[in-house]
């Protein structure tokens, strides 16, 4: 993760982004700087309780362009995205996991689990300081990792 003016890229961004984007009615549900290819891109994901438009995206672009160009928290080129984190949105932040208590989910492990395997479906029971518990839908019984240990965790079938 690129550092510029010793601060951390994601952090200064989410204070940046997070009032522009509460004053749209809207909630920021992550930020994220990543390398895909040659190219880096700085995204934000806003969301809502009824979704989120294209005229949503582009108000917060447009909103948060010159205060991000005046932070300057990135050296070199990227490409600004905003958008919504989309139907199968992956689980990320503790107000994620707290909000979705009782969701079915998908997760992906990085290893598999005696019985389960590497990927599953199931209801998010619990979450508890990085730990996950979740009802596997096919072996229907508990289980419990910390979040660290999954590739991804996301909504499956979100409404």
């Amino acid at each position: 993760m690129a550092k510029k003016k010793g601060g951390n890229t994601v952090s200064s961004v989410w204070a940046l982004a997070e009032p522009i984007v509460v004053s749209q009615g809207l909630r920021l549900w992550d930020v994220r700087y990543v390398k895909e290819g040659a190219s880096w891109y700085l995204r934000i994901y806003i969301d809502r309780d009824e979704g989120v438009t294209i005229e949503d995206c582009e108000n917060v672009s447009r909103a948060i362009d010159a205060p991000l160009d005046e932070l300057d928290p990135i050296d070199g080129e990227y490409c600004l995205e905003v958008c919504s984190p989309g139907i199968e949105r992956e689980l990320i932040r503790d107000e994620h996991f707290d909000a979705y208590i009782g969701a079915d989910i998908m997760v992906k492990m990085i290893r598999p689990i005696e019985g389960i395997g590497k990927e599953f479906n199931g209801v998010l029971k619990a979450y508890d300081n990085g730990e996950v518990t979740v009802e596997d839908h096919s072996a229907e019984n508990e289980v419990t990792f910390n979040k660290k240990e999954a590739v991804y965790i996301k909504l499956d079938d979100f409404e």
